[in-house]
């Protein structure tokens, strides 16, 4: 096996050559890895079934495994995005904010690749493949770091790819996946300033702080998602069953599920007990404050951490708030920047609630489960990051790319 300064060596020398391709032989490079997925899919499943396997002995919770889960309805979906990406602009080589200057000259801004990135992730091994399409289209090398849990998965679709861009001219050393578990490894590959340009989380808030706190490459924060859906007094009630309804039960182990619901004060006797309802029904644990507990009888007195907790799971937190300020007091105190959302006919208030809430993707009267690059007509995402630099939201081609200021002039000199 390579040792990691080997992968990363092969990685930089790959991603000077990418940066010089054109659209058209990276998009055939794209269209022949969904082709080696489709080709591969036996064996794709065949290896993510040993996950699934080992996870279930481990004792991993069902969301989890649901995000570990690969079948053939999801790698349609991730052949789907693939040629999406094929479909979609490259950003690469727009020239932007051209101006002329009082001189003659012309100044502007050139995008271009980022370079080489490291994308460290838990469960989900379709990120193996959206990490991948969407570096080579924006002509960035990539080295993939997933779990444990989800090593077959990650080995498998990283092997169907590098075997399906020899037969391009993208080198295969563009994607590089570091099979090792250990810990250690992944410090290791967070210090290495010479070769990785920019790192991207994507896992749990823990995790990702982890990250945050060992690396001295540049790092993207992205993913947890310690959501709220804030239901006002004037909301529609049906419309707001269906939008928490579908927000935390749809699939509740991803980061744009809710885990939280505020209620006007002037409506929860009448609207808890219609939206618990709706919950329990498939299960969904109730954890309240003091109010919701005297309405809901076997709800469970929700702790301070649990206002802050981001549960991946079929448990939701309910509180009784006083006002709209209230809940934007509420939710910019305990979310994480992630997607927010409320429910409300006063254009007035939805106005002021997409002001002042402090998030990467702020809703009004819809599920937060379209925080998404798919959903948003990125094609697929990276990541979603909720820090404010150097991007903000789902993570598409653009955010994969910086600028460079070029300047075109006819002999001009200082003075």
């Amino acid at each position: 096996m390579e040792n990691l300064l080997e992968k990363l060596k092969k990685a930089k020398k790959a991603s000077s050559s990418l940066a010089l391709l054109n659209t058209k032989v990276k998009n055939e490079a794209l269209a022949k890895i969904a082709e080696g997925i489709e080709k591969n899919q036996e064996k794709i499943l065949e290896e993510n079934e040993k996950d699934i396997k080992k996870g279930q002995e481990k004792g991993l919770s069902k969301s989890l495994l649901d995000r570990i889960l690969l079948n053939e309805k999801r790698l349609k979906d991730i052949v789907r995005s693939i040629d999406d990406i094929i479909r979609l602009p490259d950003p690469v080589g727009e020239i932007i904010s051209l101006q002329k200057r009082p001189n003659g000259m012309l100044v502007g801004q050139m995008r271009v690749p980022i370079g080489v990135i490291a994308l460290i992730y838990e469960a989900r091994p379709n990120v193996t493949v959206d990490g991948a399409i969407l570096s080579i289209k924006t002509g960035n090398a990539i080295v993939l770091r997933g779990s444990s849990d989800a090593l077959y998965s990650n080995i498998i679709l990283a092997q169907v790819m590098r075997s399906a861009l020899k037969e391009t001219k993208v080198l295969e050393d563009a994607i590089q996946v570091i099979e090792s578990p250990e810990h250690s490894v992944v410090e290791e590959l967070l210090q290495m300033r010479e070769y990785i340009d920019v790192a991207i989380p994507r896992g749990s808030t823990n995790f990702i702080n982890y990250i945050m706190e060992k690396a001295k490459v540049p790092v993207i924060e992205t993913g947890a998602g310690n959501n709220h859906i804030y239901v006002d007094e004037d909301a529609d009630f049906d419309m707001a069953r269906k939008i928490i309804f579908n927000a935390k039960v749809q699939r509740p182990s991803v980061c744009n599920a809710i885990e939280k619901v505020l209620v006007h004060k002037t409506i929860a006797d009448k609207f808890i007990p219609l939206v618990v309802e709706d919950l329990k029904k498939v299960g969904v644990e109730i954890r309240g404050c003091e109010r919701v507990c005297s309405i809901v009888k076997d709800a469970k007195l929700a702790t301070e951490e649990d206002w802050y907790t981001e549960y991946l799971d079929l448990i939701i937190g309910i509180k009784v708030v006083d006002s709209l300020e209230d809940a934007i007091e509420h939710i910019n105190k305990y979310n994480t920047k992630h997607s927010e959302g409320i429910i409300t006919e006063s254009y007035e208030k939805a106005l002021i609630f997409l002001r002042e809430v402090d998030a990467a993707a702020v809703y009004v009267n819809a599920s937060t489960r379209f925080t998404d690059g798919g959903e948003f007509g990125l094609g697929a995402e990276i990541g979603i990051s909720t820090q404010k630099l150097h991007a903000r939201g789902p993570m598409g081609l653009k955010e994969l790319t910086t600028t460079k200021y070029i300047v075109f002039g006819e002999g001009q000199i200082r003075e």
